[in-house]
Order: structure tokens, then C-alpha cells, then sequence
């Protein structure tokens, strides 16, 4: 049986987020020279910093290792990353470690399968709309946004909404 996640939204002091398929559509568009681009939302974005500024701590466990996906994520204000992570249960359990983390404050949001294991191991396991069944099937959550169109805002903003974080004090420069 699936935990209600509206009562666990409370405890929640970390975001680990996957990227591919979570900060985007899991699309990758090649230049001619063969550089690969992602397209990411600036609602995110604007959430992520959100949450930065008042005090949460945000983690990216990916499997893939591109430096402008990395920059990106830094410019807003993130600081731990796990870049060609492939068996992502074990960065998590390490950052959970380095920090002294309950997993228990922790929402994971994946979309594939190699989210699967670090999912089981938080407390509240989450997914884009887009996700693959398998993941979906597994989420306490599955947002009503799509990976790369505002999930990782949808979550982030439910749970600062819930501890009282979400206000209207907000500067444009968050995103």
C-alpha cells in the first residue's frame, strides 16, 4: 500500500533529483559537432534557488555527465552532485552519510529505471507524469507535470507550502 504523501510532506528537509527526464523532457538535441543540449524549465529553476535560500538541501544523483546540465544547477545555488552515476542507490546512501540525513527526510524524484533503488530507500519516492510505468508504479507521488515542464517545481513547491516556506516574498532574480 502507497503512503500518503501529503502527511509526509512535513518531514521533508532534502530534494534528491535525477535529471535526464526530471529537469528535462529527456530529449537531447545534437549540433553538428556533436554536442548534446538539454532544455530545462526556469520554474525549476526558480524553485530549486527557492529552496536553496531557505535552507533545504538539494542533491543531483544522474547518469549523465554533462558539464552544461552541471553549470546550470550550480548557477542556481547547487553544491552536491553525483555526475555517471549508473547503481544511484549507492551515491545516495553516501550523501545521506556525509551529511548525517535521515533518508526519512527525503524526497527522491526519478523517472527511469535506475531511479527505482534509491526511490525505495527515501521517504517519499516521486515521478514526472512522463515516467516509465515501472517508476510510476512505485511513486507515493506522481506529478501532474511532465519531466522538464515544472515537476521538480510542482514537488518542491508542495512541500515549502506545507512548512510555510512558500510566500510571496519571492525576488525575480531566482531563476
Amino acid at each position: 500500500m502507497k503512503k500518503n504523501y501529503k502527511e509526509l510532506l512535513s518531514n521533508i528537509t532534502t530534494f534528491v533529483f535525477d535529471v535526464d527526464g526530471v529537469f528535462t523532457d529527456g530529449s537531447v538535441l545534437i549540433t553538428s559537432d556533436g554536442e548534446l543540449l538539454r532544455k530545462m524549465s526556469v520554474k525549476d529553476g526558480y524553485a530549486v534557488k527557492t529552496a536553496i535560500q531557505k535552507g533545504y538541501n538539494i542533491c543531483i544523483i544522474t547518469g549523465g555527465t554533462n558539464p552544461g546540465v552541471k553549470e546550470r544547477l550550480k548557477g542556481l545555488g547547487v553544491t552536491d552532485f553525483y555526475m555517471g552515476a549508473h547503481h544511484k542507490e549507492e551515491p545516495l546512501k553516501e550523501y545521506l552519510d556525509i551529511y548525517s540525513i535521515d533518508s526519512q527526510s527525503v524526497v527522491y524524484m526519478g523517472d527511469d529505471l535506475p531511479d527505482i533503488p534509491p526511490m525505495k530507500m527515501v521517504a517519499l519516492a516521486t515521478s514526472p507524469q512522463n515516467a516509465v510505468p515501472e517508476v510510476k508504479a512505485i511513486s507515493d507521488y506522481v506529478s501532474h507535470k511532465n519531466g522538464g515542464d515544472g515537476c521538480v517545481r510542482d514537488i518542491i513547491e508542495q512541500v515549502l507550502k506545507v512548512r510555510g516556506d512558500w510566500n510571496d516574498n519571492f525576488s525575480a532574480k531566482n531563476d
